[in-house]
């Protein structure tokens, strides 16, 4: 973190402003109020829409089976202020103020929670037919494409790609999936552990193409390198997210490589009196011996509990949680917790060309992450495991028909 000036006391703190309405954001405004802040809060959104939550998006707002994803939190009742449609500018930290379209905000305490943004595809912008999906406006812009059963081609098998494949399926299109890696999740899991969901595709009736870059895409098709032509009444892009955080620029806040906040194990910045929490900022993480940037819901959930009590407590609170985070794609509930990357043995529990299966990953024989497929308790019980740093029975954990929790060896 670079020199600083001290933050302000919790007593001189009277004004906490939050850049950013999604989860970070109004869990943080939520959590001052139950750690008893008695001060102004702010919420600042760039969307006119009443805050809510994104995860339905792929799922029930996409297929028109709910007309939103509101969060059920009274605002009013919790004294916050909500300024919506407003969009963030800039940052000016001598000044203690927040430039935004409708003019400077001041504060005493300024939370970083604008979250992340989709990835592009170059020479893509204004084709005709062409989306995202981040947003509310996204999914209701793609929601009577999926009604009109039109060609979709997906470009990308990540996590969002799997899930909106996995909706438009359901709503009887035809869809191709376009990955340019060999494999689905290419950047997230192994290839051994990714190769088992490939054929999640195929028993959809979702055709997967890898190796398959986009060339171009015209009205009405998308056109691969090696000439190929694939029919596209629309195309989804769902290439990855990057931390929303452009408008910092300037403001002296430290950024890192991914251009996210770069938070410490409180969750402030290089900043004095601001905080960042969420998809734009990454932590240090002493379990895992690493920064993290996690682009998750249950981080965006977490994370507030740790800035509020850093606001109102001179005491410092550490954030450092096992990652979580699930999906629903092609009929399969997947969970993943913890973080794999330093793991020296992965364990498998069950058979991956079943319908339920589990991988552990371990590091000197403790369990560091899991992914689960079907297996819900593998989860809750790896989860626990992971935090209180148990070691393993690799042999026992082989077994799926094993409770996790009775395969530790210690």
């Amino acid at each position: 973190m670079s020199e600083q000036t001290a933050d302000k006391s919790p007593a001189q703190v009277r004004r906490v402003v939050v850049a950013g309405a999604g989860m970070a954001g109004v869990q943080t405004a939520v959590a001052l109020r139950e750690q008893g802040f008695k001060g102004t809060v702010t919420v600042i959104g760039a969307e006119p829409h009443q805050p809510y939550d994104r995860p339905p998006l792929s799922k029930a707002v996409l297929l028109g089976k709910a007309e939103g994803s509101a969060f059920d939190v009274d605002f009013e009742a919790l004294g916050v202020e909500l300024r919506l449609g407003c969009e963030v500018l800039g940052l000016r930290p001598a000044a203690h103020e927040l430039d935004t379209e409708a003019g400077p905000v001041p504060y005493d305490a300024l939370v970083l929670a604008t979250g992340a943004e989709p990835v592009t595809l170059p020479g893509t912008e204004g084709v005709p037919g062409v989306h995202l999906l981040r947003t509310l406006d996204d999914a209701e812009r793609l929601r009577p494409v999926l009604a009109r059963r039109h060609d979709v081609v997906v470009v990308g098998a990540g996590w969002i790609g799997a899930e909106f494949a996995t909706a438009a399926r359901e709503a009887g299109c035809a869809v191709t999936v376009v990955e340019a890696a060999d494999r689905p999740l290419a950047g997230a899991l192994p290839a051994e552990v990714a190769a088992p969901m490939t054929a999640w595709y195929a028993d959809s009736g979702t055709e997967l193409r890898t190796h398959a870059r986009v060339e171009r895409v015209e009205p009405g098709a998308v056109v691969l390198s090696d000439g190929t032509r694939l029919p596209a009444g629309a195309v989804v892009v769902g290439i990855g997210a990057r931390p929303a955080t452009g408008w910092l620029a300037g403001s002296g806040v430290e950024l890192g490589a991914h251009g996210e906040v770069l938070a410490d194990a409180g969750l402030r910045t290089s900043v004095a009196g601001v905080y960042a929490v969420g998809d734009c900022a990454s932590f240090p993480s002493a379990r895992y011996g690493e920064r993290l940037l996690v682009h998750h819901w249950d981080n965006a959930l977490q994370g507030p509990r740790t800035v509020a009590a850093n606001i109102l407590d001179e005491t410092p609170a550490v954030y450092d949680p096992v990652p979580y985070f699930w999906s629903e794609q092609f009929g399969r509930f997947v969970q993943y917790a913890g973080h794999h990357a330093a793991a020296d043995r992965l364990v498998w529990r069950g058979d991956p060309a079943g319908p339920s299966w589990s991988v552990c990953w371990l590091r000197e024989s403790r369990l560091v992450a899991l992914l689960a497929v079907g297996r819900p308790r593998d989860l809750a019980q790896g989860r626990k495991l992971i935090e209180a740093g148990r070691r393993m029975d690799a042999g026992a954990l082989a077994d799926p028909a094993r409770p996790l929790k009775d395969a530790t060896s210690d």
